[in-house]
């Protein structure tokens, strides 16, 4: 039979974008299903997503192997995207890492130094002092080093750069079609995917979906994965502090134990107009499996025990946030037995997922929106493209 379309990606978020943008390059006769940011978070009832924000770190320094590569097969982009599509969202603010001394190849840290000296990954070390004396909008332990990545690093703006690709996709003929998948399902020689009383149909289908790909029916059996609640507070910045901390790099600090890590964005002017400086942990109090409980929780304010938390440690780390007013929000992150992301097809030949950002893909989506469409496309993705590290695990 005839297919309305080719492919169908489904999911409007970093990746899912993405990969229409390069499929579009590819084949013709594609199409992008997924709806657009909902105007009242709180009173939303329906799916979200976590590119519903302004700043989100980028850098290639990192402790393993393929989440570098693919941070920085995204990074040689970033100004090739910008330019054609108009909208910027990249800001090379550098991004510094700081915690105790490591141990050669042991921990975050001392992995990340051997990982990124074996990419040639340009970064400074500091020692205690000129660590304290580079960044003094921080107080940080007297023991502790850093590792300055100035250049090709930073922050990008996930709604900025979803915008950027979309775009992109249009531009190439990609059919966007704003509205919220209810159902995919193999045919046999082809793939119907449901939005409402709607059914398209397609060749083959890229479910994108992020934390909301088990539900609604969208893939032939669950992908193994977790999706977990996160919360971050946002201090609003008033002109002094601007002043203070307006310089200062996309940052992650560690304590004695790595998971005691928090990241910092720069301040960032959003939406409504005020500044703010964002700041997250690595820590979670529940995970969700029904759409209802995902639901709820982006409809909240976060967690009341980890916005306590991440105050503290801010105050401790930049203790001149002192009096500024304090919000929180919440995020959710996907994550996978094998801490990579999955790419890959299902028990459908006509079906793949690509999913489980493992709470830092946003630097690499559009290396892993690249790496859905050659999916799509050829079947298949080779040695080069970690192929075998991505292949997705169902319950």
């Amino acid at each position: 039979m005839a297919c309305d379309f080719k492919a169908i990606i489904i999911g409007r978020g970093m990746m899912g974008a993405a990969a229409a943008r390069h499929l579009s390059a590819m084949i013709e006769g594609v199409a992008l299903i997924g709806p657009s940011e909902p105007v009242e978070r709180k009173s939303h009832h329906g799916v979200f997503a976590s590119h519903y924000d302004e700043a989100r770190i980028t850098r290639t320094f990192d402790d393993n192997i393929v989440w570098a590569t693919l941070a920085a097969r995204s990074l040689d982009r970033y100004a090739e995207i910008e330019a054609k599509s108009g909208i910027s969202f990249f800001t090379e603010a550098g991004c510094l890492f700081a915690g105790p001394v490591p141990q050669p190849g042991q921990g975050y840290l001392g992995r990340a130094i051997e990982v990124s000296d074996g990419l040639g990954v340009a970064y400074e070390v500091l020692d205690a002092s000129s660590l304290r004396q580079r960044f003094p909008e921080f107080t940080l332990r007297e023991s502790f080093s850093g590792y300055y990545e100035k250049r090709r690093a930073g922050h990008v703006n996930p709604r900025a750069l979803v915008r950027a690709q979309t775009a992109l996709a249009e531009v190439g003929g990609v059919t966007i079609i704003d509205a919220v998948v209810t159902s995919v399902e193999d045919a046999g020689s082809h793939v119907e995917v449901s939005v409402g009383d709607r059914t398209y149909t397609a060749e083959r289908v890229l479910v994108a979906a992020g934390g909301f790909s088990n539900f609604n029916q969208l893939l032939p059996a669950p992908v193994d994965t977790r999706v977990a609640a996160r919360t971050v507070v946002f201090y609003e910045l008033g002109e002094r502090e601007k002043a203070i901390f307006g310089g200062m790099p996309s940052s992650i600090v560690f304590g004695d134990r790595d998971e005691d890590h928090v990241y910092i964005l720069p301040p960032v002017r959003y939406p409504d107009g005020k500044t703010y400086l964002k700041l997250g942990g690595d820590t979670e109090t529940r995970s969700f499996d029904t759409l209802q409980d995902a639901g709820a929780w982006f409809r909240s304010d976060g967690d009341p025990a980890e916005r306590d938390l991440l105050v503290a440690t801010a105050l401790e780390l930049m203790p001149d946030l002192a009096g500024c007013p304090v919000t929180s929000a919440p995020c959710v992150a996907t994550f996978t037995p094998t801490a990579y992301p999955y790419a890959g097809f299902t028990s459908s030949p006509r079906i793949a997922v690509l999913t489980g950002g493992n709470f830092v893909a946003a630097k690499s989506s559009d290396e892993l929106g690249r790496l859905g469409a050659v999916l799509l496309a050829e079947g298949e993705l080779g040695d080069a493209d970690f192929g075998r590290q991505l292949t997705p695990s169902f319950r």
